[in-house]
């Protein structure tokens, strides 16, 4: 596994003591994440977005000189489970952060938890850790899995679709998604279909849509596994039959990038979109494409996010981190501008937020980006938090 160590040097903070609680000289967070193989663009824009925020902010998270070591998980839960044993008992984080896969987060959650360490997810949202799952230790600052397949299941069903067809991989976040769509989606669901979480060929599943002839599709594959279908979808001739549809995730930046016009007039839903009108994600995406040539995405926006929440709990509790109950009070406040706008945490621990339409089109520049067209859901919660019994 590698292994990376990003060290920020700033002055170093002065000491304060306030009973048994110590002021740290420094923020040390473990950014584990997927870097290689077919979902490492979602991995590195999650770490490029996380240390942006940490470069906005002097190279330090609540004033104090941070260090984040990064890891790459290869998309494997038990490299991700043992790398996570190594952060916490080894390098001693005070936070950590990163997972794209929501198999790979229930694979570090124990550890995680059981040392007292904060996560703060940047990406994955499983239905388990919003609900029975919840832990003290745990908050998302992403969204929950289901919530973006929520909202583009009432905006099929708005639109006036009534037979469709489902595709998503068979895991975790593959399941709370096509069980957030059919939540809100009012019509016909002629086939859902699950497959492997690496594989890439869809000839089989293209076919099967074929023979099925919905009038809509909507699909839940992140990264390279979303490229090779719309790809392969497109190229099938299907996109001229059928209405595709996509969360967020199958639709961003990154697919655009790799598919290009073949996308034109793909709706998608998501909490976040470059094009938000406030200061916060004004001042992210110029930087962002100033530092890395690129339009960031949902993911990147989240790392940013993720930071920007470290570096606010940080700030409140004036350093004191093992001060746990304090840390996890200034968490749970939240009080830092997200580049999505207003949103507060659950008592689960995930957000109530706004969702977003979204059709991919050509901007300005002749550039083939997203768009946004209006709210889907104002102030949205998920489906788990009444399960939760949140301890102490």
């Amino acid at each position: 596994m590698k292994w990376t160590s990003v060290r920020v040097v700033a002055l170093a903070a002065s000491l304060a003591v306030a009973g048994a609680a110590h002021a740290a000289d420094a923020v040390k967070v473990g950014l584990l994440s997927t870097l290689s193989g077919p979902g490492s663009g979602l991995g590195i824009d999650i770490r490029d977005g996380f240390q942006l925020a940490v470069k906005h902010a002097g190279g330090k998270l609540g004033g104090l000189p941070a260090e984040v070591v990064v890891v790459d998980d290869q998309q494997n839960p038990e490299v991700a489970r043992q790398s996570a044993e190594r952060l916490v008992k080894r390098d001693k984080v005070d936070f950590m952060t990163g997972i794209v896969f929501s198999n790979l987060l229930l694979a570090v959650a124990p550890p995680v938890f059981q040392s007292n360490t904060f996560y703060i997810s940047a990406n994955a949202g499983p239905s388990q850790l919003a609900g029975t799952q919840c832990n003290p230790y745990y908050f998302n600052v992403a969204y929950q899995n289901d919530n973006q397949h929520e909202a583009m299941g009432k905006t099929v069903t708005d639109k006036g679709f009534k037979r469709v067809a489902l595709l998503a991989p068979n895991y975790p976040a593959g399941k709370d998604a096509l069980a957030g769509f059919k939540r809100y989606f009012k019509g016909e669901v002629v086939s859902e279909t699950y497959t492997p979480l690496n594989q890439l060929d869809y000839g089989s599943e293209v076919s099967k849509m074929r023979a099925a002839k919905p009038d809509a599709v909507y699909i839940f594959l992140p990264g390279g596994l979303g490229i090779n279908f719309i790809k392969q979808f497109v190229g099938a001739g299907l996109s001229k039959e059928m209405t595709l549809f996509g969360p967020g995730f199958s639709a961003d930046e990154d697919v655009i990038r790799a598919v290009g016009e073949p996308m034109l007039g793909m709706f998608n839903t998501s909490q976040w979109a470059h094009d938000l009108d406030n200061a916060a994600n004004k001042r992210f995406v110029a930087d962002f494409q100033k530092e890395y040539g690129r339009l960031p995405t949902l993911y990147a926006a989240q790392g940013y996010d993720a930071a920007r929440l470290m570096d606010a709990a940080v700030r409140d509790t004036k350093g004191k981190l093992d001060d746990k109950k304090a840390v996890r009070k200034a968490l749970e406040a939240a009080k830092f501008e997200s580049v999505r706008g207003a949103f507060k945490f659950n008592t689960n621990h995930h957000p109530i937020q706004d969702y977003y339409l979204r059709v991919i089109t050509k901007d300005a520049q002749g550039r083939v980006t997203n768009r946004t067209l209006g709210t889907v859901f104002k102030a949205h919660a998920d489906a788990y938090a009444s399960t939760c019994k949140m301890p102490s």
